[in-house]
């Protein structure tokens, strides 16, 4: 150990550009000895970013050994599993190797933790890729990773799996930051609803508009929307294209009969679904991109280029709670629980 304090942000890892955060920076220092303000982790399993990890995935055209070879490549470049395309990271389950004497915590050596921080920021070192699982996004790992004193975790429930906390805890902010959006009465729609964030999403949804609310789900693929039909977690689904706004559009005016959403959720994991949100939202409304695939300058000039003042919220993986909420639903939630350990067990 380094007899050091280093910042509690993490910049003293910048390698370049310097004066930058370690997530902004391009480079930043992976080697495995700590600051006295730092934890050493154990690296287990990484969940790396649906955004990220589809990106990937496509221009290997699903290739496992490119994958790797990808992921190492980046790993290897900038210190930090941070994809140069999407800027996205992800997180990582592992056991607490070792803890600096500046480090606030009350965690223990051999404890095992999720950090709630991004992959696109925190030191990394992969000494060898065991598995990659395409379905889950998971690569397991031999290797080392450090969380800064600014870093957030989750040290993993005894009663839950994991592999599957390690999924859900990757999307935790979503269902949070919906909790806190929907109000009763609401009209919701959730984009990409049929996936993991948007399943987490919708039950949230659900819970909160009450029996004067509605939930629509938006879903591309006909085998997820069917997947909330019989969960039932929305009152309407529409199958459709979110990347074509109009068609969007004119399902969700049909179905609401001319009535806009006061919250717009975006799960989607591919480009250019920014104005579908937009369109749905009326003035004053909300859309939460919780996407990693959102783009600033669509959302913001499409909005403006339609004439919609809507508030538009960025994704922040974090918000208080988010850990225990997205958690206790699986808790609350048997089908959901019993889709989940199918889909990530």
């Amino acid at each position: 150990m380094k007899n050091v304090k280093g910042c509690p942000f993490g910049t003293h890892r910048v390698i370049e550009p310097k004066g930058t955060l370690p997530q902004a920076a391009t480079k930043i220092d992976n080697t495995m000895e700590i600051y006295t303000n730092e934890m050493l982790i154990d690296v287990k399993t990484l969940n790396v970013d649906s955004a990220s990890f589809t990106q990937i995935k496509e221009s290997c055209h699903g290739n496992v050994e490119c994958i790797k070879d990808t992921i190492l490549k980046i790993v290897a470049e900038r210190g930090k599993l941070q994809n140069p395309v999407t800027g996205s990271g992800g997180m990582l389950i592992g056991l607490v190797e070792e803890i600096g004497p500046d480090f606030p915590t009350d965690l223990k050596v051999g404890d095992k933790i999720a950090t709630l921080v991004s992959l696109s920021l925190t030191p990394l070192r992969i000494d060898k890729i065991l598995n990659v699982n395409i379905d889950t996004d998971q690569v397991d790992i031999e290797g080392k990773a450090i969380l800064f004193e600014s870093g957030i975790y989750a040290k993993l429930p005894d009663d839950i799996p994991e592999k599957l906390a390690l999924a859900v805890l990757d999307v935790a902010g979503a269902p949070a930051q919906t909790r806190k959006l929907v109000k009763p009465g609401m009209t919701v729609c959730i984009i990409g609803g049929g996936g993991k964030s948007g399943i987490l999403c919708a039950y949230e949804a659900m819970k909160a508009v009450g029996k004067d609310g509605k939930v629509i789900v938006v879903e591309y693929s006909p085998e997820n929307a069917k997947r909330i039909e019989d969960l039932g977690l929305a009152h309407h689904v529409i199958i459709a294209d979110a990347t074509k706004p109009v068609e969007v559009y004119q399902k969700v005016m049909e179905i609401t009969g001319g009535q806009y959403c006061d919250v717009v959720i975006n799960n989607v994991n591919v480009p250019a679904t920014e104005m579908s949100s937009i369109l749905i939202t009326k003035d004053e409304g909300i859309v939460y991109f919780f996407s990693m695939a959102t783009s600033f300058t669509r959302a913001a000039l499409g909005a403006e280029g339609v004439g919609k003042d809507v508030t538009m919220i960025i994704g922040n993986g974090y918000t208080k709670g988010h850990a225990e909420v997205a958690l206790n639903i699986l808790r609350e939630s048997k089908e959901i629980r019993e889709l989940f350990e199918k889909l990530y067990c």
